[in-house]
């Protein structure tokens, strides 16, 4: 039986890659279309900060730094629940599967994000980029999703 102890152990590394792929597409999209590379991150920080935060390009520790660390806490939140319910499929080892799961766990965390979220909750950084964007930011937390799953379960 695999439980929830065993799945946030498993998710560290998942949830860190995808932490991290999808914030440098965010710094890279959000350079490209707002001339910063903190517009993106720093819109996340709204759910303390308001609208304002939605607004600031310039790196702070108040927009910067809070904005990363609710992201990355999203991120560790959605991983944990992708190892928990894909685990079966996870430990197979197959690369293939594994790619799939983590797309459908990268979809599910966008619709949940744009469809079932308060506004006050929802990622802020649609704020500031276009859906093309959010598209490959998403697609980059996938990316890191399956990246971790898959090193997890293929370390010597």
């Amino acid at each position: 039986m695999d439980t929830w102890s065993r799945a946030l152990k498993q998710s560290v590394l998942p949830g860190a890659l995808a932490s991290l792929a999808s914030m440098l597409v965010l710094a890279a999209c959000g350079k490209r279309e707002t001339g910063s590379m903190f517009a993106g991150v720093n819109a996340v920080s709204h759910w303390l900060w308001g609208d304002k935060a939605t607004r600031a390009d310039r790196p702070s520790l108040k927009h910067t730094l809070v904005g990363y660390l609710i992201h990355h806490g999203a991120s560790m939140f959605w991983a944990a629940l992708f190892e928990k319910s894909c685990c079966r499929t996870l430990d197979k080892k197959d690369a293939a599967a594994t790619a799939t799961v983590a797309a459908a766990a990268s979809a599910v965390a966008c619709f949940t994000d744009y469809q079932l979220t308060p506004p006050r909750l929802r990622p802020g950084f649609e704020e500031r980029l276009s859906r093309p964007s959010l598209l490959m930011v998403y697609a980059a937390f996938g990316v890191g999703l399956a990246a971790g799953a898959y090193l997890n379960r293929h370390e010597s």
